[in-house]
């Protein structure tokens, strides 16, 4: 069995078809999902998902591109995270990849809801799951400012969707946090992303899709959903040279143990 450990089955590409992606991942022996928040104001259909769906639990956060939304304060985030099937705290982080005319100085508003995020993880002891573009050294350097050094007090995490290079995988797997590889790493453009799951340990793994996006191959430029998950457990197992069942329980058991997430039953 499989879990797609970051979806955003809320979007239209994916709500509006649930059904038959529920299908779809049944055959594909996907039997359990996390769906992500993006926005305050998106949390309450997100968190309909995850209590109308045994094998569906969810997180609460802004995504750090997210402008034009509510800004979240410390309450906001604990209130929300103290709901049934709430798992984590994010997706949070940094992104720089769309700066524009701005500077980094200018995305202090950024790094301010990171910090109210982290503080939230800590409180709860819920961990963050990391969005983190063109910004890893400031969102390594967060962390460790806020205290996240895998240390009984750090609330930990997941750095998903991980594109970074090696140096910033062993940096994260330092602090304590799991690395998540999505469909990108099928890519024939990502052999660089491929050594640096061939560096990560398996216990310390997880697999998405980051669904609608980055559908793997065979599928690239189709609207991606949980299904295909096992597309990137698939090719993690060439990459380590391990049978693909082994990847998928080893990162299950990762998914269950960083989430505190239910057995399958």
């Amino acid at each position: 069995m499989y879990i797609d450990s970051h979806c955003h089955l809320n979007f239209p590409e994916l709500s509006d078809n649930l059904p038959a992606i529920r299908e779809a991942m049944a055959a594909s022996r996907v039997d359990r999902a996390l769906v992500i928040s993006t926005r305050l104001e998106s949390f309450p259909a997100v968190h309909a998902l995850a209590t109308e769906h045994a094998n569906f639990w969810c997180t609460v956060g802004v995504h750090p591109d997210e402008e034009d939304t509510q800004e979240p304060t410390l309450d906001d985030l604990l209130t929300r995270a103290a709901l049934p099937k709430v798992l984590g705290i994010g997706e949070t982080g940094l992104d720089y990849y769309r700066l524009g005319e701005r500077t980094v100085a200018d995305m202090a508003w950024q790094r301010d809801r990171f910090r109210v995020h982290i503080q939230a993880a800590q409180q709860t002891q819920l961990p963050l799951v990391i969005h983190t573009r063109s910004a890893s050294e400031d969102t390594l350097a967060i962390l460790k400012e806020q205290g996240e050094d895998g240390s009984p007090k750090s609330a930990g995490g997941v750095f998903h969707c991980f594109t970074e290079t090696a140096e910033v995988a062993r940096a994260a797997l330092d602090l304590g946090f799991y690395i998540s590889f999505s469909g990108i790493l099928t890519f024939k453009s990502a052999q660089d992303l491929r050594d640096v799951a061939r560096f990560v340990p398996m216990d310390r793994m997880l697999i998405e899709t980051d669904s609608p996006y980055l559908a793997p191959t065979p599928y690239r430029g189709k609207v991606n959903n949980p299904s295909y998950v096992p597309w990137v457990a698939k090719q993690i197992a060439e990459i380590k040279q391990l049978a693909v069942e082994e990847v998928a329980l080893a990162t299950t058991n990762n998914t269950e143990q960083l989430f505190r997430m239910p057995k399958s039953t």
